[in-house]
């Protein structure tokens, strides 16, 4: 094969998501989770630290800490009933995780540490299925680590923000075509493997509260520029026959993380009753291609992307039932960036819909236990990805949805 013929595919975004591709589901909290994700303008634990740091500043205590889990399981079927396949993933289980600490110096200063997993997910097909081509596997790992700052500017308004350090890692397999195989009929694949990827973004927010029962809040979180400086590239069953340098190599690949906006309130409708209503835009324009530059002969390889901006709607409502028990519940509306023609099974997602739930359960004054799960479920989409090097077009029928219960503790002092 035609080294060009290398597809590194979208994974270095570790990831959606569900929001956009690879299964970058938004988990980054089991209250605002509970909530139908929806939490920029809303002000309850620690949490805020990664939905809007500037709520930081109204938190209670002077000390709050919040820590979770959440089990991501998955399936992606996949149909093409006019070649007669049928096959779907292997169910691997994603645990992203999330801890976050504030600590309130004075009445207009806080300062607190986020860490969380944003973008990581597990896809594996059967090895040698259809796609192979695109994909047999793939493993993707990230890290988050966010200190932040809180400013109260007046009883009114506030502003907080810091930086994100990334930290990441990936490993992906794919067959090098169709059919390409070595003397003992194995076929020809490539393992792409790089971690310890870094790179550096910030997220800001501001909170607005005209009155006790209405928050305003608004949040911003910049692009991040993924670089992979000589990662490596290992090929396996290469005929002996076929001309070209397919010795192992290292490559180098840049990806932007794209901004996203996020603007919403909350309103305490009753004294038992808070709504809360988010709209997330993700400028997902920015991935136009993915480019990866070999460094052996193979020289560069170019992979259209050309994402779309998508926009997600999150609606959130929580009930005080008493001292103990808080109950909560919600959904969001989630749309895919990839467009007609663009759609590779290392990313199988189409638009979604969230159905979220969840309690909290008070242990005491200041240790509680928080529970949430998100039932997604995934518009089923006929579609291909037409932009494989010998010009072919793979396409089909995907089905996916997803489970994800989640725990975690909220401690204030």
């Amino acid at each position: 094969m035609k080294t060009k013929k290398i597809y590194f595919l979208v994974c270095l975004l570790f990831a959606s998501a569900a929001y956009a591709g690879g299964y970058r589901v938004s988990v980054q909290g089991n209250k605002q989770l509970a909530m139908g994700h929806a939490g920029v303008a809303v002000i309850s634990s620690a949490e805020s630290l990664f939905f809007n740091p500037a709520a930081m500043s109204f938190l209670d205590g002077n000390l709050n800490v919040s820590l979770g889990v959440s089990g991501v399981f998955s399936n992606v079927a996949f149909q093409n009933a006019d070649l007669g396949i049928s096959t779907t993933t292997d169910g691997s289980i994603g645990t992203p995780l999330y801890g976050y600490g504030s600590y309130k110096i004075n009445d207009w200063l806080s300062v607190g540490l986020a860490i969380y997993t944003p973008y990581g997910s597990k896809v594996a097909w059967p090895t040698d299925w259809a796609g192979s081509h695109l994909v047999n596997n793939i493993e993707l790992q990230s890290i988050f680590i966010q200190p932040t700052v809180s400013i109260k500017l007046s009883q009114h308004l506030s502003i907080g923000g810091g930086p994100i350090y990334a930290i990441g890692s990936v490993n992906f397999n794919r067959n090098l075509s169709r059919t390409l195989a070595n003397t003992e009929g194995e076929r020809t694949n490539v393992t792409i493997d790089a971690s310890g990827i870094t790179a550096w973004g910030y997220n800001v927010g501001l909170l607005f509260r005209p009155s006790t029962k209405l928050n305003i809040g608004l949040n911003y979180r910049s692009e991040i520029l993924v670089e992979a400086d000589g990662g490596e590239a290992d090929f396996e069953n290469v005929p002996s026959a076929l001309p070209g340098d397919f010795s192992d190599t290292t490559f180098d690949a840049t990806l932007p993380l794209p901004a996203e906006l996020t603007v919403g309130l909350s309103y305490q409708v009753t004294n038992k009753v808070l709504l809360a209503i988010d709209f997330n835009r993700a400028y997902w324009n920015v991935y136009e291609a993915l480019d990866v530059q070999f460094n052996n002969s193979a020289g560069l390889s170019q992979n259209p992307r050309n994402y779309e901006n998508a926009s997600t709607y999150r609606f959130g409502l929580q009930y005080t039932a008493n001292q103990r028990f808080v109950l909560r519940g919600g959904f969001y509306f989630d749309e895919s960036p990839i467009q007609d023609g663009f759609y590779a099974p290392e990313t199988p997602r189409n638009d979604s819909v969230g159905f979220t739930g969840g309690f909290t359960i008070n242990i005491n004054s200041r240790l509680a236990v928080d529970a949430s799960f998100l039932y997604l479920r995934f518009a089923e989409v006929d579609n291909s990805y037409d932009f494989f090097s010998d010009g072919s077009s793979f396409g089909g029928t995907y089905k996916s949805n997803a489970f994800i219960p989640g725990i975690g503790l909220s401690y204030k002092l």
